[in-house]
């Protein structure tokens, strides 16, 4: 069965940067770009921690982004956008939810990464989420929407409690 998570994190990280648009330019684009990505694959890795959690997802799919395009008003495809837009099927609700909380709340990201040490998917490749845990003034300045705790907020909330739930603590994050 296939673990790959990677058509998920692709999607997701598509939908919140289509959705949280960066400041302009190529080099702004990349940057938020990069954080959204960091913060997709560490929502999905604590979402779907097991070889088993990955496989079932690759083979019934994670919902699609219909709740999310509502919620934020996103632009939703019409019926001849179609094909151009499949992707959007691959998008995780809970993922994008969950990457809008770790990317508004650094105190929540810091411990959202300490988490996956020692995981399934962290094992066996070194791997580092600078921008999203500690993000540089020009990562802040290309990604002033992707950041915005007001404007992340309907996002954010929609799955926090399963969020807090999955790290394992019960303790407010300050911001």
């Amino acid at each position: 069965m296939p673990t790959d998570l990677s058509s998920l994190i692709s999607a997701t990280t598509q939908w919140l940067t289509c959705a949280y648009p960066s400041s302009g330019g190529a080099m702004s684009a990349a940057l938020t770009e990069a954080q959204a990505r960091q913060a997709v694959t560490v929502a999905a890795w604590l979402r779907y921690p097991t070889p088993m959690d990955a496989a079932l997802v690759a083979v019934t799919g994670p919902g699609g982004s219909g709740r999310l395009d509502w919620l934020t008003g996103a632009d939703v495809p019409g019926p001849d956008d179609e094909a151009e837009s499949a992707w959007r099927s691959w998008v995780d609700e809970v993922v994008a939810s969950w990457a809008a909380a770790l990317l508004s709340t650094p105190a929540l990201a810091e411990t959202a990464v300490t988490a996956l040490a020692g995981t399934w998917h962290a094992s066996g490749t070194p791997v580092e989420f600078r921008r999203l845990v500690a993000p540089g003034t020009d990562d802040r300045r290309a990604a002033a929407l992707l950041r915005h705790p007001d404007l992340l907020a309907p996002l954010a909330e929609l799955h926090h409690p399963e969020l807090l739930t999955r790290l394992d603590t019960d303790r407010v994050l300050d911001a």
